[in-house]
């Protein structure tokens, strides 16, 4: 079944079509749940809940830009709206750390898409962890970042700055990657997908 056939066919409620769709487009969109969630269970549920609103909003899809990225889009809209709804995220922003750090932008990876680097970040304080999903992978800015977890832009830009220097401490502790590995590397240019 092609793109159109399971779009047309999900807009009018065929089930063969849903499943086809969810088949498609689930285990990128899982990965995505995973990154935001405290557990696989939890990313599970993400993405049921993001799914039920893809299906239900299907008809305000307009063929503009990748029918992927409009879903990626619902389910990371999704995970925060799930994070802000069980009120995990506002317990977790930690500004005060953050303004005396003093980060090295060579000192990130580029390229992050071992399942170790995913698991160290899924180790960091969740107000960390989503900032840095949002801005360094998903390729939101500071400014949506703030309006989508209703905290300020220079509050998402400490969160991040904050997420990059724990990121590379768990990283050279579990040796991961080593100090040397990071010259000439920035994590916004990496993706995860």
């Amino acid at each position: 079944m092609t793109e159109e056939q399971m779009l047309a066919g999900a807009i009018k409620n065929n089930a063969a079509a849903h499943e086809a769709l969810y088949n498609r487009f689930s285990p990128r969109m899982l990965g995505v749940c995973y990154r935001f969630a405290k557990s696989r269970e939890d990313a599970e549920d993400m993405l049921q809940e993001g799914f039920i609103k893809i299906f239900t909003q299907l008809h305000q899809y307009r063929n503009e830009g990748a029918l992927e990225g409009w879903i990626r889009r619902i389910i990371v809209h999704t995970c925060i709206n799930v994070l802000k709804k069980n009120k995990k995220f506002s317990d977790c922003v930690d500004l005060i750390h953050a303004q005396s750090l003093q980060i090295r932008e060579d000192m990130i990876p580029s390229i992050i898409q071992a399942k170790q680097v995913v698991e160290c970040i899924r180790l960091l304080p969740l107000g960390y962890k989503t900032v840095l999903n949002l801005y360094a992978i998903e390729g939101y800015s500071h400014k949506e970042i703030g309006d989508l977890l209703d905290i300020g832009e220079s509050t998402s830009r400490s969160q991040y700055t904050r997420a990059k220097a724990m990121l590379e401490e768990v990283l050279v502790k579990k040796k991961i990657m080593d100090k040397n590995q990071y010259k000439n590397n920035y994590l916004r240019t990496g993706s995860v997908k």
